[in-house]
């Protein structure tokens, strides 16, 4: 990765747009952000090359796919070293159930989403992690009922409002 280059309001306004319609053309781009396409496009290159832009995806609907189940798990260690941490986060990253994990403050040490099939498929992931030794102490399971409001995109304009 590239040294990343200082953003200026340009650059935070065609963030912002992607990250809501990554498919948007060039020349709409361009429109939206104020500037002619030539320009438009390199910056998008400099963002991508820069790693500001990791990637480009389609959000899929897996409730029209077919019925799965989300939960939310918060994981405590056994021990706290250094190596225990790596070891864990190894072995995170090849679990596919795994959508996301991450390392927090508080009452415990990792907060983990598993996307499953279902209950018995979550369970067989959790006894496969933990006979897998992931260092895991102990572990509290909470089951998605719903999900009212899923945003695919962070809030760059309030996050970054002086940028804009």
């Amino acid at each position: 990765m590239k040294h990343a280059p200082k953003l200026d309001r340009l650059d935070f306004k065609i963030l912002a747009h992607l990250q809501r319609n990554g498919r948007v053309t060039n020349v709409e781009l361009a429109d939206a952000v104020g500037l002619s396409p030539s320009p438009v496009l390199a910056r998008v290159k400099r963002l991508e090359s820069s790693g500001y832009i990791t990637g480009y995806g389609a959000h899929l609907s897996l409730a029209k796919l077919g019925s799965t189940l989300t939960v939310f798990t918060e994981m405590t260690l056994k021990d706290h070293r250094s190596a225990d941490f790596s070891r864990f986060e190894q072995r995170a990253k090849n679990v596919p159930e795994i959508a996301e994990c991450h390392l927090v403050s508080g009452g415990y040490d990792y907060l983990v989403r598993f996307i499953a099939r279902d209950v018995a498929h979550y369970q067989e992931t959790m006894e496969a992690i933990l006979d897998s030794d992931f260092g895991i102490e102990k572990y509290f399971s909470y089951v998605v009922i719903k999900s009212p409001i899923v945003k695919r995109f962070d809030p760059l304009e309030t996050l970054f409002s002086e940028r804009f």
